[in-house]
């Protein structure tokens, strides 16, 4: 059951007496008459905490409540004003009914979904760079307190299975974790995943706050962009892709070979490789550069095999097969044309 602008207030209380739970997100924070700041944010609370008061007094069942506030509630001006009294309201009514109220003082909330050019930086920076258009950084240096969307829903969600018990009158939750971020970082970080579609880099967009910021990034990009071409290298051999370059862990590509082709045929002094045959039939052949060890192996696309390169040791791989080979590779550094560390070296014995 949900309750919004298009819903009617007459029907407000019918809805909490079904309820075992409220999720009180509404508010107004940019209002045309500043009048709605009264209606939107205290109003509606004493509605939303008069139905649950007939409901404990009537019936004698609590209906656990959580109320989105803000942190401007400390602020002095209309928005913060009517957040604070909000909150009193709500605290009122948890000292009056020993119904239980949680709190959260959200600081501002980022995520896909949120309204770009309105009261996010996030989603504006986001919608206007996935969109090519430009974006204003009037103070690089100042600090924003952000929670990830997810981490808001999480923290309110996981109060469902928690035992609440009725001496937890009211009491305010914290969102974890809270990032506290340079405008101009975010900036600088949305405009790298931009460009890194062209450059192949890739952030570390695996945890924190970046991770966040690259989900949200993405969730603006116009449909014609969900897909975007990379440069394919060509030669009699076959073709050789890169498909991303990591910050701290390499690169990932792929090459293809057709029938009776050898790639490779050099040894890495540091540099070390991971292949996966995914189609067709490669032998990869090594050869110790000091003792002249060999060894040899055979992998094919029907049993996923991962064959690692190991410095010191000459490489190549020849397709045996009957059709193309496509094979993964994965490399633990970046290519750098000026220090390749790439030694040619031939494998037959």
């Amino acid at each position: 059951m949900f309750f919004n602008r298009e819903s009617k207030t007459a029907d407000l209380s019918a809805l909490i007496e079904k309820a075992d739970f409220i999720f009180h997100l509404a508010g107004i924070n940019r209002p045309q008459d500043p009048a709605e700041f009264t209606r939107g944010n205290v109003d509606l609370s004493s509605l939303v905490c008069d139905a649950i008061k007939k409901c404990v007094n009537e019936t004698g069942r609590h209906i656990p409540v959580v109320f989105s506030s803000s942190i401007h509630a400390s602020a002095d001006n209309e928005y913060g004003r009517t957040k604070l009294a909000a909150e009193n309201v709500f605290i009122t009514l948890a000292s009056e009914t020993g119904n239980p109220v949680f709190i959260s003082r959200l600081p501002g909330v980022f995520g896909k979904w949120a309204k770009p050019n309105y009261n996010s930086v996030v989603a504006t920076f986001c919608y206007n760079i996935a969109h090519d258009l430009p974006v204003t950084v009037n103070d690089p240096q100042y600090l924003l307190r952000l929670v990830y969307i997810d981490d808001v829903v999480r923290t309110f969600t996981d109060l469902l299975d928690q035992e609440i018990k009725p001496e937890n009158k009211q009491f305010f939750i914290n969102v974890e974790p809270e990032y506290n971020i340079a405008l101009g970082e975010i900036a600088e970080s949305i405009t790298s995943f931009r460009e890194g579609r062209h450059s192949l880099e890739l952030e570390r967009v695996g945890t924190g706050f970046l991770r966040a910021l690259y989900s949200t990034y993405v969730s603006y990009l116009p449909e014609q962009d969900f897909s975007y071409p990379v440069k394919q290298h060509t030669d009699p051999r076959g073709s050789f892709v890169e498909l991303f370059k990591s910050k701290d862990s390499g690169q990932v590509s792929y090459f293809t070979a057709h029938p009776g082709v050898t790639r490779g045929g050099h040894y890495h002094h540091t540099k070390t490789e991971k292949f996966m045959v995914i189609s067709g039939t490669a032998r990869f052949r090594f050869r110790h550069i000091l003792t002249d060890e060999y060894y040899e192996t055979v992998t094919s696309g029907d049993k996923p095999v991962m064959v690692e390169t190991i410095p010191g040791w000459a490489h190549d791989v020849t397709n045996i097969g009957d059709e193309e080979l496509i094979a993964i590779v994965w490399a633990n550094e970046v290519f750098d044309p000026a220090h390749p560390d790439t030694i040619f070296s031939k494998l037959d014995k």
